[in-house]
């Protein structure tokens, strides 16, 4: 309104067209929509304020920036903050969109020394977070999987319990696919269990790429519904590759880093291709899965 930071009913009335209003409502409803959504956001924020008992606002007054903002953010006077809907092309490859994803997800508090549980993750699901990090490990007597935060005091809660409750919660929130990553640090016979519980909890919502080396990603419409694995090798993997050598003590002081795990990383990146394809029926072995790595090219709000 002249330079200033201010819209009366007639900027705002312009404001809702060109943002989605209906461009064939008679000019004289328009402007007493405007008129009415002008009073009720400089009613509000009057509310929030002094109290509810204020008299009606007269017509003509001015919206300032506060008042703007209240709108934009309000659920009450912006309907579609009330139906969240996805207003974004979803049909092109995976890669090409932000992802909302979460670190430690089984975290419930600081990374040194708090409980490691599946609230966490069933909190960030209902949020809309559609990527998990679970850091696997051998529990203490090296026959099942514990996830925790490695080399610290947190204490663990069970790989089982934690895909049990992926898969209860993964699409109340949103349709599109959740990923998980799974930081290995395992040993082969370890690696094996997990090929069996991942098969065993998701079935056949677990996607697996017609193709190892698809040109491009599928797109997340394509995925709707369907859960993902994402594997990285740990740093003591990347370390033994590099040739680093493993000082006197770390074994003791650094599961996975000691000689008698040196078999545990192998000579490729661990992964559960291998693992999950001799699990498979003969009809689908040549489905292989793949790391989906998340390179963001362009911002989308709904994944």
């Amino acid at each position: 309104s002249g330079g200033a930071a201010t819209m009366g009913a007639d900027g705002l009335r312009r404001y809702l067209e060109s943002t989605g209003g209906d461009p064939d409502a008679a000019d004289a409803d328009a402007e007493g929509e405007a008129d009415r959504l002008l009073d009720q956001i400089r009613l509000q924020g009057h509310q929030q304020r002094a109290g509810p008992r204020l008299p009606r606002l007269g017509r003509g007054q001015l919206l300032g920036l506060d008042d703007f903002h209240r709108f934009l953010f309000s659920a009450d006077l912006n309907p579609p903050l009330r139906r969240p809907q996805v207003h974004h092309d979803m049909s092109q490859p995976i890669s090409h969109y932000y992802v909302y994803t979460g670190h430690n997800s089984y975290l419930t508090g600081n990374q040194l020394s708090s409980d490691c549980s599946d609230v966490p993750i069933i909190k960030a699901l209902q949020r809309g977070v559609r990527v998990i990090e679970l850091d696997m490990w051998p529990n203490s007597a090296k026959d099942d999987i514990s996830i925790l935060h490695g080399r610290t005091l947190t204490t663990p809660v069970s790989l089982l319990k934690c895909l049990k409750s992926i898969k209860e919660y993964a699409f109340v929130a949103s349709p599109y696919p959740v990923i998980i990553t799974l930081e290995d640090h395992l040993t082969p016979e370890l690696q094996d269990k997990v090929a069996k519980m991942v098969l065993e909890v998701f079935g056949d919502i677990l996607y697996y790429p017609q193709e190892e080396h698809p040109k491009e990603l599928p797109s997340p419409e394509f995925l709707k519904g369907r859960v993902l694995l994402s594997t990285k090798p740990p740093k003591e993997y990347l370390e033994a590759k590099d040739g680093g050598a493993v000082k006197d003590g770390d074994a003791e002081q650094n599961p996975g880093k000691g000689t008698d795990d040196d078999a545990a990383w192998g000579t490729e990146v661990p992964d559960f291709k291998t693992e999950i394809q001799r699990r498979m029926p003969q009809s689908t072995v040549e489905m292989t899965t793949r790391t989906m790595t998340m390179r963001t090219n362009r911002k989308c709000n709904s994944i």
